[in-house]
């Protein structure tokens, strides 16, 4: 089965996510467990986990169809010792939320160099900072998502995001998240069926399926190897649909999340029942 879904809005609290997700036909979501663009927020409550839990049960959601963002402001790789640790102190708190909630994965980009370090070194803070994450929890992988390389952010090119993994000691609870519209912006041309088989093959000899555990399906106003991250609706950008035809074709994309991060919610109901088409599956109904 595929878990198809949306990054839908916790307002009003993080069980909100759910009803969202329902209310548009998912059976998948993303969502922020906190202020994305705050460092401090306070901690959830027992009634507030009390009622994720309930409303996840209600709505037939396990952890695995649930793909949780950290915040805009983490950055794992910063050169500024003081920064870093602020950055790692709130990726471990996101950590622990995630834990609190009962779900199994984070995602998150992995950092930038700010152009103050060489690439390398910044991607062996990264590697030192997940560990200390993951150390601090339990039962929670950090997801590496792919970016656009704007900037200089990191996990530009699957190399980049395997040199991160291999120096993780605690590689059990590592994965990977592929973002269409990032990799695509980064250089990978998957725009017909057949170089999307090309790169995904890549990204199976470079990093594995086995690591995948969440994909942000986008099509891009961004041009190909521009390094832009600009995200557009499904069909309506450089990607066309094509890709999108041959990602829900493939098996290796069932059982986790594909979250839409399109630029129109309106249309999140439609592009879902669109990607649910190209499977041949019903739409999804909780019973």
């Amino acid at each position: 089965m595929h878990y198809i879904g949306a990054h839908v809005s916790a307002s009003g609290g993080v069980h909100n996510a759910i009803q969202n997700a329902v209310d548009i036909g998912a059976n998948a979501f993303a969502l922020f467990t906190k202020n994305q663009k705050q460092w401090k927020v306070a901690p959830l409550t027992e009634e507030q986990i009390g009622l994720f839990k309930k409303a996840m049960a209600d709505a037939g959601f396990s952890a695995q169809q649930v793909l949780p963002h950290d915040g805009y402001l983490i950055n794992l790789g910063n050169p500024d010792p003081e920064k870093r640790r602020i950055s790692l102190d709130s990726f471990i708190d996101e950590m622990k939320r995630v834990q609190l909630l009962g779900l199994d994965r984070l995602n998150f980009h992995p950092g930038a160099h700010l152009k103050q370090i060489d690439p390398d070194d910044c991607m062996l803070l990264i590697s030192q900072g997940i560990d200390e994450a993951l150390a601090e929890t339990d039962g929670v992988c950090a997801v590496l998502e792919t970016t656009a390389g704007q900037g200089s952010a990191l996990g530009r090119t699957f190399e980049e995001i395997a040199r991160i993994i291999e120096r993780v000691e605690h590689t059990d609870r590592l994965g990977v998240c592929i973002d269409t519209c990032h990799i695509f912006a980064a250089g990978y041309d998957i725009r017909t069926a057949e170089t999307f088989a090309a790169v995904m093959d890549d990204f199976d000899r470079i990093i594995g399926f086995d690591r995948l555990m969440g994909m942000h399906l986008n099509d891009a106003k961004s041009v190909h190897d521009s390094h832009v991250d600009r995200h557009a609706p499904l069909g309506q950008g450089n990607l066309g649909i094509e890709p999108f035809k041959a990602l829900m074709t493939d098996p290796r994309f069932e059982g986790i999340p594909l979250i839409l991060e399109t630029t129109d919610p309106e249309l999140w109901k439609q592009e879902i029942t669109l990607l649910r088409g190209f499977a041949n599956e019903d739409a999804y109904k909780v019973e």
